[in-house]
């Protein structure tokens, strides 16, 4: 056994070393350059379940398509579908912490009406949403909420059950939305 070489290195090899290292850990800290969060139920998800079990494949739901937009707008960003058809309020306090990463910079919350369907009251569900906001905050997060959709998406862009919409609909919420993100990523 011969005796161990130490190996050597010149400063621009180190430097050079030292940058791609660098670049790799920024690159996977933010994947897609912001990270957005669409947290809610089903018309978030983009499929109904149950008796109303409409919807849109997830490439038509609104984060999809919300993505492309801020995309095409220059704005590099991820927008993760955490959508659950069937959700409660309560479910998504209790998985907010799964669905929303560490370097989130935004959450879309939809909380839907499956808490009023399931007759949990109202008090408990609008406690739940300050919960969800209050934690959101406190890490920095800026939350945009989305209610009321059907004022937005409109009856004419709902599919035959009523209750979820169309891949119309959908684009009109990421439309809706995509002032709201953009000044949150600025």
């Amino acid at each position: 056994m011969g005796a161990k070489m130490p190996m050597r290195f010149d400063r621009r090899q180190i430097l050079i070393s030292g940058f791609l290292l660098t670049l790799c850990a920024s690159a996977s800290a933010q994947p897609g350059g912001n990270l957005v969060v669409a947290l809610g139920a089903s018309n978030t998800e983009g499929r109904g379940r149950g008796r109303t079990n409409g919807g849109v494949n997830r490439p038509q739901a609104f984060p999809a398509q919300l993505e492309a937009m801020l995309r095409a707008q220059g704005i590099r960003a991820t927008v993760r579908n955490a959508g659950i058809a069937g959700d409660t309020t309560g479910g998504m306090l209790a998985r907010l912490d799964r669905a929303v990463p560490k370097g989130t910079k935004v959450v879309i919350l939809q909380p839907g009406g499956n808490d009023a369907r399931r007759g949990i009251d109202e008090g408990t569900a609008a406690a739940n949403v300050a919960e969800i906001r209050r934690r959101l905050e406190a890490r920095g997060v800026t939350v945009i909420m989305l209610e009321a959709l059907g004022r937005i998406g409109g009856r004419e862009n709902r599919d035959p059950d009523g209750q979820h919409f169309n891949a119309e609909g959908h684009r009109n919420f990421a439309a809706w939305l995509l002032p709201s993100v953009m000044a949150a990523l600025r």
